[in-house]
């Protein structure tokens, strides 16, 4: 299996990895709030089913992690 990121210009990585790595924080950030507010909600009202969307975007941040990961392993392997 070929490596989509090796098929990138050094200059293309730098731009995405930049872009993943600021996309990564929001949501970091809009996902912990996400689950701050689920907390106050389920204390005031109780569980419903809309509870388990933060739980259910966690595996697009692993995903994203890892792609952030080859990207820095690839432009390590360039040096």
């Amino acid at each position: 299996m070929k490596n989509k990121f090796s098929e990138m210009t050094t200059d293309e990585l730098i731009k995405n990895q930049k872009t993943l790595k600021t996309v990564n924080i929001i949501f970091i950030v809009v996902l912990a709030m996400l689950f701050f507010l689920n907390l106050i909600i389920v204390f005031l009202k109780g569980f419903s089913a809309l509870n388990v969307i933060p739980i259910a975007l966690l595996p697009i941040l692993f995903l994203n992690l890892k792609n952030l990961k080859e990207m820095k392993k690839e432009l390590d392997s360039r040096k």
